[in-house]
C-alpha cells in the first residue's frame, strides 16, 4: 500500500479517507490488505480514526513550550526530601552490559510455573474475589510455615495468623517504618544498606540513624551507643546476603545483636530480600531466634518468582502486627488476589525447590565469572567479601576515584553500573561500586570488567 501512504503525506491535515470499499477498487487490493494497511498507518500516527465519522488524516499539532511554572507557587517548597530513584530500577538497551540492576535476569526466573500459574489463577476465583485484608489464608500458612521450619528448639514457630502479606517489600519496608517507628523518630540502619530502606524511611518522614556495618555485619557494642544515644526504638537490617555489602551475620553476632534489641525493648525490621538466592551457605533468619514480637521479618517473593509478581510477607506478632494490618489496610486496602494466587501456586508446586537449587548454580557460576574478571581487569579494586548468597558484589576503589565520573565514562563505553553513594544513609565513607552478577549475558562479563578497569585507569588513580 505504498501508493496510499503517498496519497496521505500529499494531502492535506483532516482530509477525510475514502471508505474500505473505495480503497479496495482504487488500489486493487484485498480488504484484508486494505484494513492492515490502515492499522499500520494508525499505529505510525499518520491517520486517526474517529468511530461513527471516518478515517482522517491526522491533524499535525505544532509543538509549543509547556509552562508549568504556576506550580511551584502552588506546590511550595517539599516538607521532605526524597532521595532520588536507584541506579537499580534502570532500565536499557540491550546492547549495553548491564551490572547495575537490583533484579536477577529472565532466565533464573520459573518462567514456565509463572505463565502457567497465572492462567490457573485467571480460571479461578481468585481473579474476581476480594481478599481477606491480611491476604489469603494459604499464602498466610505459607510464609508462617517457611519460617517455622528453621524455628529453633524451644523458640515458638509462627501461626499464619502471625503473617500479613503485602504487595512488594518496599510496600512493606514503609509500612513497617510509618507503624512502629513513626515520623519525626529516629531508626536505626546499617551503613551501607538497601537504598529502598533508606527512601521509604525518607517518605515517611523517618529519620534514618546509620550505624556502621562491615563485610560481617555491625558491630553490637556500636548499635547499642545508637540506641542510647537516639532513644530509637527500631534497628532495619538485613542479617543475610546484605544489600549491597553481600555479608551474611555468624551465629554468635546474630545473639549479640538480638540481645541489644531485647535489652533496649526494641524492634528489629529483618529484610530477608535473598532467602531464595543461597550459594554456599543458607539463610537462617534472625527471626527464627525469637519468639518475643522484637523481630519482625519481611520476606518478598518478586525477585524470585517474578517482577510482575510484587508479593511480600510479614510476620510480626503481639500489637505490632496489628498496626503493621492497619496501616497496611489503609494503604492499600488489600493485596491482588491474583497476584496472591499465582505466587502461592509457584511457591508449591514441586520443582519449585528443584528451580531454586539450579538458580543457586548459576548464580555461583555467574559470582565467580564476574569475580575473575575484576581480578584481571580491575586489578586497584577490592572486593572486601565473597558473597555467600545474593545478587550483588561490593566492590572498593581507590580512594581518590570520581565515582560519578567513573559511572558516566563506563556507561559512554557501553557499560552501566551503580554507583555505591547510593547505598549509604549519610555520606559515603569510601568509594564503590556495586555490581550485580545476575543481570543479562553474563558472557560480556569480562568485556563489562575491562570498560571499568580502563576508565579507572583513565582517572590514574591508585
Amino acid at each position: 500500500m505504498k501508493d496510499l501512504r503517498e496519497w496521505i503525506a500529499a494531502v492535506a491535515p483532516g482530509t477525510r479517507l475514502p471508505s474500505t470499499r473505495a480503497l479496495v477498487a482504487q488500489y486493487g487490493a484485498s480488504p484484508v490488505t486494505v484494513q492492515k494497511a490502515l492499522r499500520t498507518l494508525v499505529a505510525q500516527g499518520m491517520v486517526e480514526t474517529r468511530p461513527g465519522v471516518g478515517t482522517f488524516v491526522r491533524t499535525v499539532r505544532l509543538a509549543r513550550p509547556s509552562e508549568y511554572g504556576w506550580q511551584t507557587a502552588a506546590l511550595g517548597s517539599p516538607q521532605k526530601r526524597i532521595p532520588p530513584l536507584s541506579t537499580a530500577l534502570r532500565t536499557v538497551q540491550n546492547d549495553v552490559i548491564a551490572l547495575h540492576s537490583g533484579y536477577p535476569d529472565r532466565e533464573l526466573l520459573p518462567e514456565r510455573l509463572v505463565k502457567a500459574a497465572f492462567v490457573r489463577a485467571a480460571r479461578g476465583d481468585a481473579a474476581v474475589n476480594r481478599p481477606p485484608a491480611a491476604g489469603l489464608p494459604e499464602l498466610q500458612a505459607w510464609f508462617a510455615a517457611e519460617l517455622g521450619a528453621v524455628t529453633q528448639v524451644g523458640v515458638a514457630p509462627p501461626t499464619p495468623s502471625d503473617a500479613v502479606i503485602l504487595p512488594g517489600s518496599q510496600s512493606g519496608l514503609s509500612t513497617v517504618f510509618r507503624s512502629l517507628v513513626g515520623a519525626g523518630r529516629s531508626l536505626l540502619m546499617e551503613s551501607p544498606t538497601y537504598w529502598g530502606a533508606i527512601l521509604a524511611a525518607a517518605q515517611v518522614g523517618v529519620q534514618g540513624i546509620p550505624v556502621p556495618s562491615g563485610c560481617r555485619g555491625p558491630d553490637p557494642d556500636e548499635l547499642a551507643r545508637a540506641f542510647e544515644r537516639t532513644g530509637a526504638r527500631a534497628f532495619y537490617a538485613q542479617p543475610n546476603f546484605a544489600n549491597p555489602t553481600g555479608a551474611q551475620w555468624s551465629p554468635d553476632l546474630a545473639d549479640r545483636v538480638l540481645d541489644v534489641v531485647r535489652r533496649h525493648g526494641a524492634f528489629l525490621v529483618e529484610d530477608d530480600w535473598a532467602h531464595d538466592f543461597g550459594i554456599r551457605a543458607d539463610p537462617v533468619p534472625l527471626a527464627a531466634r525469637d519468639d518475643g514480637g522484637h523481630v519482625v521479618h519481611l520476606r518478598s517473593l518478586t525477585k524470585s518468582v517474578s517482577p510482575a509478581v510484587r508479593i511480600a510477607g510479614i510476620i510480626a506478632r503481639g500489637p505490632a502486627r496489628e498496626r503493621i494490618l492497619v496501616d497496611a489496610q489503609a494503604e492499600s486496602m488489600y493485596v491482588s488476589g491474583l497476584l496472591q494466587a499465582v505466587a502461592l501456586d509457584v511457591v508449591t508446586q514441586p520443582v519449585w525447590r528443584t528451580h531454586l537449587r539450579s538458580v543457586r548454580q548459576q548464580l555461583a557460576a555467574r559470582r565467580d565469572l564476574l569475580i575473575e574478571a575484576l581480578r584481571e581487569h580491575v586489578p586497584a579494586a577490592r572486593l572486601e567479601v565473597v558473597p555467600q548468597g545474593g545478587l550483588n558484589l561490593w566492590v572498593r576503589l581507590p580512594d581518590a576515584t570520581d565515582v560519578a565520573r567513573l559511572v558516566r565514562d563506563c556507561e559512554n563505553a557501553g557499560v552501566v553500573v551503580a554507583a555505591g553513594n547510593e547505598w549509604f544513609p549519610a555520606e559515603p565513607t569510601a568509594a564503590y561500586l556495586r555490581l550485580n552478577y545476575s543481570g543479562p549475558n553474563p558472557g560480556a562479563f569480562p568485556d563489562g570488567a575491562r570498560v571499568i578497569g580502563e576508565e579507572l585507569a583513565r582517572q590514574n588513580v591508585r
